[in-house]
């Protein structure tokens, strides 16, 4: 049996609220699910796990239809969600009271955890959140009752917060798989056993790297299981180093060349490092419209000439300061103070 494990689909989100790109972002998050529930259905998928979280908030009744929609195009698809902390299940959510399609499950907590699916020999286990924060280790109260030959948790959480739970706990539980959710970077925390899918799709600029869901093949033989990329762009961090003689124009130039290889549709983060020159400042928002550029910070120092800065200061503090650092030999350490104690003093003249 093909399933598919995906969380933190999070529609109706608009990430980087305020950028020119946000509203397309929110939209893509729509386009990247539908394309994920068309690829279940060409691949014959017989499970579809949505570990919570599959809207940023609490689900417009329009947003349900459109959703519902979407799961009866698959109709030999079973699909299987829990509610996460961010669509929790209020007193009046319209989740509680949705008509779903009929190969749609939902573990909302009325009864008790469990769907069973005879003909896939699958038993699905899980609890939806009906606040934002639960600090319980619910899922290590939840142990597989050898219902069906595969027994899948799907789980929400593993935070303080959030469901917290130990991983051992987990893996020692004998779950054939740990579909797990709330984190939204994926990661394998034991192979083909236990895995966070990650969200499909970045909606911070804290989300770097690759998104997507995963893929699983049940057999008799166990369980493989692996991630496959499918958001539409990524957060991508991207320091770049800067010298003496790096200019505004030089630097704007690299930055622009590095965005275009690595994608002109991903959105940067940007980290100025190494030194410039003395009198030489860069202007991040000149940056900030190059593209799509999240965020600027620079960490870069100021190389100062530390003879001319007494010839020109003779008789100052400047100069008192400048040569209890003379010599050769400083480490990298004492050049930084050095620079943050020039740029107070310097900082203080023009006050």
């Amino acid at each position: 049996m093909i399933f598919f494990h995906a969380a933190d689909i999070h529609l109706g989100a608009e990430p980087d609220k305020g950028f020119p790109w946000s509203k397309e972002r929110g939209q893509e998050i729509w386009d990247s699910f539908r394309r994920l529930i068309r690829q279940a259905g060409e691949e014959k998928a017989g499970l579809f796990l949505i570990a919570g979280d599959l809207f940023h908030r609490q689900p417009l009744m329009k947003e349900l239809k459109e959703v519902n929609y979407l799961f009866s195009t698959i109709p030999d698809t079973k699909i299987v969600l829990i509610a996460g902390n961010h669509d929790y299940l209020k007193r009046e959510s319209y989740y509680l009271r949705f008509p779903w399609a009929k190969n749609v499950f939902c573990l909302w907590g009325e009864q008790e955890p469990c769907v069973e699916l005879p003909e896939l020999g699958t038993a699905v286990y899980g609890i939806s959140y009906d606040r934002k924060e639960i600090t319980d280790p619910l899922y290590h109260h939840i142990k597989p009752q050898r219902r069906q030959p595969i027994e899948i948790l799907l789980a929400h959480g593993g935070d303080k917060n959030h469901i917290p739970f130990d991983r051992s706990v987990l893996e020692r539980a004998g779950f054939s798989y740990a579909a797990l959710g709330h984190i939204h970077k994926p990661e394998m925390l034991v192979k083909d056993k236990i895995a966070y899918a990650g969200a499909l799709e970045p909606i911070d600029k804290n989300d770097l790297g690759p998104h997507g869901y995963i893929k699983g093949i049940c057999s008799h033989g166990g369980v493989r299981a692996e991630f496959i990329s499918a958001a539409c762009r990524s957060y991508i961090l991207l320091p770049v180093k800067v010298k003496e003689n790096t200019t505004q124009f030089s630097l704007e130039q690299a930055l622009s060349r590095l965005m275009k290889e690595k994608g002109e549709k991903n959105l940067y983060r940007i980290v100025i490092k190494g030194e410039h020159a003395m009198g030489t400042e860069f202007d991040t928002e000149r940056i900030m419209k190059l593209g799509n550029v999240r965020e600027v910070i620079d960490e870069s120092h100021t190389v100062y000439d530390k003879e001319a800065l007494m010839r020109q200061y003779r008789g100052s503090l400047i100069e008192a300061y400048v040569k209890r650092f003379e010599g050769e030999g400083l480490s990298l350490r004492e050049e930084k103070a050095f620079a943050y104690g020039m740029e107070a003093l310097m900082a203080s003249r023009e006050e």
